[in-house]
């Protein structure tokens, strides 16, 4: 891939951005973040993922320019759809995805971060969604995510200001996790973390993603009906029985999948 590289430490996967000056969202990227998650999904080696940026930006935004050269409104339509099928794919896959977040996750940059499961950034990293400020709107779905993480209010104004938050003000309105003072430390602690979730049996890990996705559009008795079916199946698959036997042996579990 030309914009995207993957590294591989143990069970976790890095895809790293690399496309300067502010590895911007364009069509290819895009492209290639799809290609990576097909060749992740099928590597049972691979546990977790964290996705970053190489150099000043986590991601600054989408290509602008790039998307002027659309004629209809359908086309941008399309685009908005194809990167929203791509974003979704991401927070209901299977294997937990973190965002390490440096310098600046802006516009489509936000929108990747946050179809991620979990996102640390630096305290001083700079979150928003800026596109108000153009004359247009987001359309990988950041209107409604951002809103599911910070409430409508502080949604509405980041959005109408077009000003971004830094990543301290992010972390206390539950924007993203935790925060890190520099970036060498926030790429290191998104390893440890990353690590911590692939150390944890892959069917119980997959159970957990989806019922969390689950209570984005059912009912509390529709969930926890859904959890109780989980629960009698990850309780009898073979990770199941090898982590309760681990607990009753005093031993660390050897999970297989």
């Amino acid at each position: 891939m030309e914009f995207l590289t993957i590294e591989k430490l143990q069970n976790v996967a890095t895809i790293i951005i690399n496309r300067p000056p502010a590895n911007a969202l364009a069509r290819a990227v895009l492209e290639e973040f799809s290609e990576a998650f097909d060749v992740l999904e099928d590597d049972d080696n691979i546990r977790a993922i964290v996705i970053r940026g190489e150099g000043r930006f986590f991601c600054a935004g989408a290509d602008i320019k790039e998307f002027t050269t659309l004629q209809e409104a359908d086309d941008y339509a399309q685009l908005a759809k194809r990167g929203q099928h791509l974003f979704r794919r991401m927070e209901t896959f299977s294997k937990p995805v973190i965002a390490a977040i440096h310098g600046a996750a802006l516009g489509g940059g936000l929108e990747l971060a946050m179809a991620c499961h979990v996102r640390i950034a630096t305290k001083d990293a700079k979150l928003g969604l800026p596109e108000l400020q153009l004359g247009i709107i987001p359309g990988f779905a950041g209107t409604q995510r951002l809103p599911r993480y910070v409430g409508t209010s502080r949604a509405l104004e980041m959005m109408l200001t077009s000003e971004p938050i830094s990543g301290a003000d992010a972390e206390s309105w539950g924007l993203v996790n935790r925060t890190y003072d520099e970036s060498e430390e926030l790429f290191a602690e998104a390893q440890t973390l990353a690590e911590k979730f692939a150390a944890k049996g892959a069917l119980s890990v997959k159970s957990v993603i989806e019922l969390l996705q689950y209570t984005k559009g059912n009912s509390f008795d529709a969930g926890v009906e859904r959890e109780a079916e989980l629960f009698g199946e990850v309780f009898m698959s073979e990770d199941g029985n090898e982590g309760v036997q681990a607990f009753i042996e005093k031993r660390k579990p050897q999970f297989n999948k």
